[in-house]
């Protein structure tokens, strides 16, 4: 593997997915607007489980640039990390953007965004997470395949 090969090559950046199947499935509401529930109290659980996105969000981010490894998957990955949020999940920056995604989908609380979370679930897995799992089973080996078996893939 040469330097310039050294990353998992997926699609884009997964914030920028998660952004754009966002943005797309807002505009749908904007233009037709469904929504999910009855019940006005919905956006204050949707804030609930964005806050506690940010926090796991940066607690991963924190645990990875402690461990000295890249969070860009555009560069190498250095190590494989099992401490912090990665003991629960393989990832956890994935399942953080997942739990803010849901949550922002009920502060809008619109059936269109809610619609294009299975589109997003789909890109995530295939054109992110399939890739970054194949680069890090041949970059690391044995190493990842037994952090692989101990540790879920989402919670």
């Amino acid at each position: 593997m040469t330097d310039a090969d050294d990353h998992p090559h997926v699609i884009a950046l997964p914030p920028l997915i998660y952004l754009t199947a966002l943005i797309v499935g807002a505009i749908a509401h904007f233009l037709n607007p469904r929504p999910l529930f009855t019940w006005q109290g919905v956006f204050w659980v949707g804030i609930v489980l964005v806050l506690g996105a940010i926090g796991l969000a940066v607690w991963a981010r924190r645990t990875m640039v402690g461990a000295g490894t890249n969070v860009n998957p555009y560069e190498p990955a250095l190590s494989v990390v099992r401490h912090g949020p990665y003991r629960l999940t393989r990832n956890p920056m994935y399942l953080a953007m997942m739990i803010g995604y849901t949550g922002v989908v009920l502060m809008i609380n619109g059936l269109w965004p809610a619609v294009m979370i299975v589109p997003l679930l789909w890109i995530i897995q295939w054109g992110v997470i399939a890739r970054e799992e194949r680069y890090l089973e041949a970059k690391f080996g044995e190493v990842y395949k037994d952090y692989r078996r101990a540790t879920r893939r989402w919670f």
